[in-house]
Order: structure tokens, then C-alpha cells, then sequence
């Protein structure tokens, strides 16, 4: 009996997100920046309320959808046919993929930093979540979604771009991080657990 053929891990919807990241499509992808920021500029430096956003929004979208159909109805032209317009089944069970791979990636990198016995790992990461988490302390979380779309539209090109550079850069802090982490393990974790067995030992003979 032949093994199951894994799921492809390209699909419509996932090559659709890279272009969009990546600036392929860039009218897509300065309006994804557009919006972003109209919406953090509305609620967060007007004070706007959302539903009041997102009304006026649908609005625009409406009106919009309206003035051109009957535009092209004075034209002569047939607007297009959106009877029939549905979301297929395989971007359904695309969109559901992505979310399952992304939700089992996430159980997987849990279990690596809290199961495998690496404690610099842990330490590492407990140690990059306080400093989000400070970080946090000073925005709202709009702006720090705000900041990620922004992250997220900027960091993939950049990274395009000069990746060898930065590749380089990060195999040299990763060798810094690595040594520091040798040195640290000889004359401090190990120091402590001699002692800390010595120590036992020595109640143990009294």
C-alpha cells in the first residue's frame, strides 16, 4: 500500500499572500498599506469609533459598486454577473490548511521550548516575550497590529533585497550567542550544579 502523498505546500491563496508581501502585485499591495493606515489614523489619531469606520467603509464599497454599474448601464455595457459568484471548496480547504499548518507550527515551536532539553531555548524566549510584553505596555493593541501589517509589508522586501547581508549577520550573532552560551554553561550552570551535588553529598554523610 503506497504512503499518502503530502499536501502541496504551495496553493492560490498562500502564492496570492507572498505576492502581496513581496509587492508583486503592488497596486494590491499599496492598497493593504492605504487602508492599514487610513483606519489607524481614523480610530487612533481621530478617535473614531470602529463600527462608525467600518460603516462608512461598507458605504464607500457600496456606492462604489452602484455608480459603476449603472455607468456602464448608460454605456451600453452589461455589468458583470455576480449571481453566481461563490468561494470554492478547494480555497475553503486551502484557507483551512494554512490555519491547521500554522496552529501545528505553533504546538510544535511550544513543545521545543518548553519539552527539548535546551534551556537556553527557554530562556531565550521567556526572555523575548517580556521584552514584547514591555513593549506592549506602551501601545494599544491597534497600533501594535498596525505596526505588524506594516512589519509584515516591509520586512519580506527588505529581506528579498539584502538577504545575504543579513544572513551573514545573523550566523555571526548566532556564533556570538552560541559561545556566550558554552561559556555561561562551563562557569556558572555547571559550577552550581557541582556545588549543589557536593552539597548533598555532605548532608547525605552527615
Amino acid at each position: 500500500m503506497s504512503a499518502a502523498t503530502p499536501p502541496s505546500s504551495s496553493s492560490p491563496a498562500l502564492d496570492t499572500f507572498r505576492d502581496i508581501i513581496l509587492w508583486r502585485r503592488k497596486k494590491v499591495s499599496a492598497t493593504v498599506v492605504l487602508v492599514s493606515t487610513a483606519t489607524w489614523i481614523l480610530l487612533q489619531v481621530y478617535q473614531f469609533n470602529f463600527i462608525t469606520v467600518a460603516s462608512w467603509f461598507i458605504i464607500f464599497i457600496l456606492a462604489s459598486l452602484f455608480l459603476w454599474g449603472n455607468v456602464l448601464r448608460l454605456l451600453g455595457k452589461e455589468p458583470p454577473n455576480v449571481s453566481d459568484f461563490d468561494i470554492s471548496e478547494q480555497t475553503t480547504m486551502e484557507i483551512t490548511n494554512t490555519y491547521r499548518i500554522f496552529l501545528e507550527d505553533v504546538l510544535r515551536w511550544m513543545f521545543h521550548v518548553t519539552v527539548d532539553e535546551n534551556w537556553f531555548v527557554f530562556a531565550r524566549t521567556l526572555v523575548g516575550l517580556l521584552l514584547l510584553s514591555y513593549i506592549g505596555a506602551f501601545f494599544d493593541f491597534l497600533t501594535l497590529v498596525y505596526i505588524g501589517i506594516t512589519m509584515v509589508m516591509i520586512v519580506p522586501v527588505i529581506y528579498m533585497k539584502y538577504g545575504d547581508q543579513i544572513q551573514r549577520s545573523g550566523e555571526k550573532v548566532n556564533g556570538e550567542m552560541g559561545r556566550f552560551y558554552e561559556i555561561f554553561d562551563e562557569k556558572v550552570v555547571r559550577q552550581r550544579m557541582s556545588k549543589f551535588v557536593k552539597q548533598e553529598k555532605e548532608k547525605k554523610n552527615v
